[in-house]
């Protein structure tokens, strides 16, 4: 049995450092943060979750564009009022007139006259009864609830894209911290096995192995850090700022499970007051109304129409005369209106709109049931992530342990250079894995709320509370 020298282990100091970030119980006497759990907790300055979401709100286009649709779409509501109330016009004309009078074979000499008139007409109408004005009234109505709606899934997107941009960013730092901790203790297994070669005490073969291993961390360190720099980009994408740090994760947080605890609870709140399905059900009303003005087309219209004006001329363009005339008439009454045929195109509206609104009921169905398995997939994540980060946290005591126990065999010999280098990787990928569930499982809760339409700010300022402060 061959013997080695000790194998250096305190770049293992390094993996602890990160590894206890993520498994780490808190402190005796000190309580666990506790994610969409109750009680106050300390805020938390810095540039953290909610400054990055107060800078988005001010920044990202696609939230700004949703709020100045929203506006647009507010605006349905008046112009659907001002068709069942009066218009009124002014109209004023000025005509000047010259006319040039020559009779072959006659007495009187040639004539030439210009004329001016002038005149003003204010025209009222009253709409008394028009179906079709009234049905897009009731639309109006409607739209404004989708405009809503569809600006509420907008403000929980913003929400959901600053979160998974921050919780991004910081995988990547912590992934890259990772790769270099673990470069660093492969590089001292490295030397160390050169040294023991060069003493004899070791093959070539353990060199040539961690050398190996030692090529490829360098790789995976070019990826990681190139995926920094590309999860900050998108994150700068969002809130228009480039940040030097972010807050990470305090140690111990505990994730609670979803309230209330019944999945079918979440399905029912998701089929009724999610946005999408809030927005859809507005929509299927709107069909609704527009196959009945498509009906309604065929209804006479009556209206009263009134109209008042003044017309003054200099004279007359039929009869010669020099005096001026001035007329001024008033005129009031009732204006019915009857279709009759337009060439088949009224039937071919009221068919078309039939057919819309049976396809807006079925995208109706299709909206609640693509919430309610949203809903039931965003439970099952939150709750087996809570389960997977338990798992994870026990896998990170095993790995250390196995590392511990592979460092001890190679010292006296019943282990190789390869089965460290592999119990060392499995420690640095089940904290890898572990952060990675953390960050989805609180993702997840967001994604679960989302669905119900009740995520919001004061959400998020609880997920900021589990920062480190």
């Amino acid at each position: 049995m061959r013997t080695t020298g000790p194998v250096r282990v305190t770049s293992l100091l390094r993996v602890a450092l990160i590894v206890l970030a993520c498994s780490a119980p808190p402190a005796l006497g000190q309580q666990p943060m506790r994610i969409f759990g109750p009680g106050p907790q300390p805020a938390v300055s810095g540039p953290n979750l909610l400054q990055v979401y107060e800078d988005a709100k001010g920044y990202d286009a696609q939230y700004a564009a949703a709020r100045n649709t929203l506006q647009a779409n507010l605006e349905k509501l008046p112009q659907g009022r001002a068709l069942l109330l009066p218009s009124v016009n002014l109209n004023s004309n000025a005509t000047s007139t010259r006319i040039d009078t020559y009779t072959r074979n006659s007495i009187n000499p040639p004539n030439l006259r210009d004329i001016h008139s002038y005149g003003y007409s204010i025209v009222l109408s009253q709409p008394i009864f028009r179906m079709q004005n009234m049905l897009q009234y009731d639309q109006a109505e409607y739209q404004v609830k989708q405009a809503e709606a569809t600006f509420g899934q907008s403000s929980q997107d913003l929400i959901l894209r600053v979160a998974q941009a921050y919780f991004d960013v910081l995988a990547a730092v912590d992934n890259l911290t990772l790769v270099k901790a673990q470069k660093a203790s492969i590089a001292e297994q490295l030397a160390q096995a050169k040294r023991n070669f060069e003493v004899g005490t070791a093959t070539i073969t353990d060199t040539h192995e961690a050398q190996a291993r030692f090529d490829l961390v360098v790789a995976q360190e070019i990826v990681a850090d190139n995926a920094v720099e590309t999860k900050q980009r998108e994150l700068q994408q969002i809130s228009g700022k480039l940040y030097p740090g972010l807050k990470p994760l305090r140690p111990g947080v505990k994730h609670e499970p979803p309230v209330p605890a019944r999945m079918q609870d979440w399905v029912e709140l998701a089929e009724n007051q999610g946005f999408p399905v809030l927005a859809q059900d507005a929509a299927t009303e709107i069909a609704a109304l527009e196959s009945r003005r498509a009906a309604a087309a065929h209804l006479p219209t009556l209206d009263v129409v009134g109209s008042y004006g003044t017309t003054s001329a200099t004279g007359s363009t039929v009869i010669a005369t020099s005096g001026s005339t001035k007329i001024t008439r008033g005129e009031l009454g009732l204006q019915l209106g009857i279709p009759i045929y337009s060439g088949g195109a009224l039937n071919s509206k009221e068919r078309e709109a039939a057919a819309l609104y049976e396809k807006a009921k079925q995208d109706q169905k299709g909206v609640r049931r693509s919430q309610a398995l949203a809903a039931r997939q965003n439970y099952l994540l939150v709750v087996n992530g809570i389960s997977t980060i338990n798992a994870l946290e026990q896998a990170v005591i095993s790995s250390r342990s196995s590392y511990e126990s592979n460092k001890l065999g190679y010292e006296v010999g019943v282990r190789i250079s390869i089965d460290v280098l592999n119990a060392e990787q499995q420690v640095y990928q089940t904290s890898r894995d572990l952060l990675v569930a953390r960050y989805g499982t609180i993702m997840n809760h967001l994604k679960l709320k989302a669905t119900t339409g009740s995520l919001n700010e004061q959400d998020l300022e609880v997920v900021n509370r589990a920062l480190e402060p």
